[in-house]
């Protein structure tokens, strides 16, 4: 047996860890931001509560493939996932822009729409109350024709389609100055995001708005402006621009630097210019022109202050800020001071993932020194942790897990660890069943078409046992836990585009999942919402809220034994709160034996036996368990 001893901090968000200076105003880490427990929101597939509000053709001009079919509808919420819609064969060989032959699954998705909406999460917020998460992540609802959204037509408006009146909305942007902020209404998608911002509220939840500010979409005012008007627009400077057309040829010679590569998502122009696709890492720089800065912190002062009164409290929470690693640091830096100016509560959470795919994850200390971000998406805890409850794509030891999230929290102050987010799944990945249902490498060909050998159909029994235990160590682990939504409902499904299914309502009826993107052979599913696993997400939400030194406790590894496959560890604070955490990930019963403050233990995830003498436990587990201990 392999035992190490490994103190954290003891309390986070007062001095840090030893060693550390006083946080200021500026630099802390929300106090509440370290209390949350996330439920990610992607409207469009949440519920579609007003069908008169639905797109039309005229309103996702722009989308992929850059075309739209004459027969293109909104395809019905409980259809079959992978079944055809009838357009389907319209698009089917013809070139989309970026000069590939639409012909697959995923690329045909792309233009689907379902119609979700802002009504449809009013509708809902009795399943999200009910759940017990208090903060909700949005994925982008900003104007845009996209389903994803961070394509954005404007940043000043929610998406024309989230709202009630979508034409209605469309005229109000069209009369505005977008340059000018003294111009700028409040359309009928905007007015009910507010009403929603002050329902969540009023429940004690907070929410914070998803942003990309490193690109726009090819629909974007200012981008319009530049492709019309060449380099005598206003806004040339806002861009990476290659090359104006040439209005004497007949060819189109306008060039321009787009995300990746991706033509309907032109760059914003930085002062130098950092190419992501051979390295991403942080590096100094700022956006180039003033006017792109300060129409960013206008519409960032508008949602965290709607009403303009000096008092936050009418507006979101914070912000997470796409690909945040693709813009330099200066930027990042007067981005903190206006939003702290705004609302000194306020949290920003930066998108760092990947230094190179497949294989490096970006280390995120960089960004995490106390003038950047509060947190980032960790990706890196939820790569480790499959890696170690799911041995995909290999068996990994104890201590090796333990040694890599160590790792993971080396290189910037204590309190930033408590503020992290700790993924699970989210629009960018498979859902967490699924991840866990395909043992192979993580972020590699998770789809049929990438690998037809990759399972797209329900997980088995086994794969919801492993999911157990990774949310028992995803809700007493360092960070907050994370939940895409559906996740909590059983849902499954491969990478995007199929991790953003609609989702499933127990008051709606749905077709069996029986089609195959490539046309093999799978079985067929039942599609409805699970209420045991509802329930079981519940109980682990109330786990974590109602232990507070689970979001603020220092950590204490118990056991750490290789051979046996058993991990535990303590969550303690200075006024003697503690929670321990049990895990067997072996496929043989385990009695996990280790010294620990007397008193009567209980296990309060599923009641396996706990004994002991005075200051030792014994906790008697089944294969493939966890146990979270607490005092009676």
């Amino acid at each position: 047996m392999k035992r190490v001893l490994l103190l954290v901090v003891l309390l986070a968000g007062c001095s840090g860890g030893p060693g550390e200076t006083a946080p200021t105003a500026l630099d802390k880490t929300p106090s509440w931001s370290h209390e949350a427990v996330w439920y990610q929101i992607f409207v469009e597939r949440f519920r579609n509560g007003d069908p008169f509000n639905d797109p039309t053709a005229a309103d996702i001009v722009g989308s992929y493939p850059g075309f739209i079919p004459d027969s293109w509808a909104v395809t019905p919420w409980s259809w079959d996932w992978y079944r055809p819609d009838p357009w389907f064969e319209e698009m089917r060989g013809r070139e989309a822009w970026d000069g590939s032959t639409v012909e697959s699954f995923g690329q045909f998705a792309q233009l689907r729409r379902y119609g979700g909406d802002l009504q449809g999460v009013l509708d809902q917020l009795d399943h999200i109350e009910a759940l017990g998460i208090n903060a909700v992540y949005f994925n982008p609802l900003n104007d845009a024709a996209s389903l994803h959204k961070f394509d954005a037509r404007n940043w000043r408006h929610m998406d024309r389609n989230f709202g009630p009146t979508p034409d209605e909305d469309a005229a109000i942007m069209a009369a505005e100055d977008p340059t000018d902020p003294a111009t700028w209404q409040w359309t009928g998608a905007d007015r009910m995001f507010l009403d929603l911002l002050d329902e969540l509220h009023a429940r004690d939840i907070r929410v914070i708005l998803d942003f990309s500010w490193n690109h726009t979409g090819n629909q974007f005012w200012a981008f319009k402006d530049v492709r019309e008007n060449g380099a005598a627009s206003e806004y040339a400077d806002w861009y990476w621009i290659d090359a104006y057309d040439d209005p004497t040829t007949p060819e189109d010679e306008f060039a321009y630097k787009g995300w990746f590569g991706v033509v309907s998502l032109p760059e914003i122009r930085e002062t130098i210019y950092h190419d992501p696709s051979i390295r991403i890492e942080a590096y100094e720089a700022d956006i180039h022109a003033q006017a792109v800065k300060d129409h960013i912190f206008a519409v960032s002062r508008r949602w965290l202050d709607p009403n303009g009164d000096g008092d936050p409290s009418d507006g979101v929470d914070g912000f997470r800020l796409d690909v945040a690693a693709e813009i330099g640091l200066e930027f990042w830096r007067e981005y903190r001071e206006v939003v702290r100016g705004v609302n000194p509560e306020a949290y920003l959470l930066g998108e760092v993932w990947w230094e190179k795919w497949p294989d490096d994850l970006l280390d995120p200390a960089p960004f995490l020194q106390g003038d950047v971000f509060d947190a980032v998406m960790n990706y890196r805890w939820y790569r480790s942790a499959r890696r170690f409850f799911a041995e995909a794509p290999d068996r990994m030891p104890v201590s090796e897990f333990v040694d890599s999230l160590r790792s993971y929290n080396e290189g910037y102050p204590d309190r930033h660890q408590y503020a992290m987010m700790n993924m699970s799944a989210s629009h960018d990945a498979p859902r967490v069943s699924t991840s866990l249902y395909n043992p192979k490498q993580y972020k590699v060909n998770v789809n049929a078409v990438g690998d037809p050998s990759y399972r797209i159909d329900q997980p088995d029994a086994e794969t919801w046992e492993t999911l157990d235990l990774l949310m028992a160590h995803q809700f007493t682990y360092i960070g907050a836990p994370q939940i895409w939504a559906g996740d909590e409902m059983g849902m499954w499904g491969a990478d995007d585009p199929s991790s953003r299914k609609p989702l499933v309502w127990p008051d709606l009826e749905y077709d069996d999942e029986t089609a195959h993107p490539l046309g093999l052979d799978r079985p067929k599913n039942t599609v409805q919402f699970d209420q045991a696993r509802f329930e079981r997400y519940q109980q682990f939400v109330e786990i974590r809220r109602s232990n507070p030194v689970l979001s603020h406790g220092g950590l204490e590894y118990l056991v750490i034994d290789d051979e046996a496959r058993v991990l535990a560890f303590r969550r303690f604070n200075e006024t003697g709160d503690e929670v321990i955490a049990v895990f067997n990930a072996s496929r043989e019963d385990a009695n996990v034996g280790f010294q620990a403050t007397s008193g009567d233990w209980e296990d309060v995830l599923d009641g396996y036996s706990v004994s002991g003498t005075r200051g030792s436990l014994d906790v008697s587990l089944p294969a493939r368990r966890a146990a979270i201990l607490v005092r009676r």
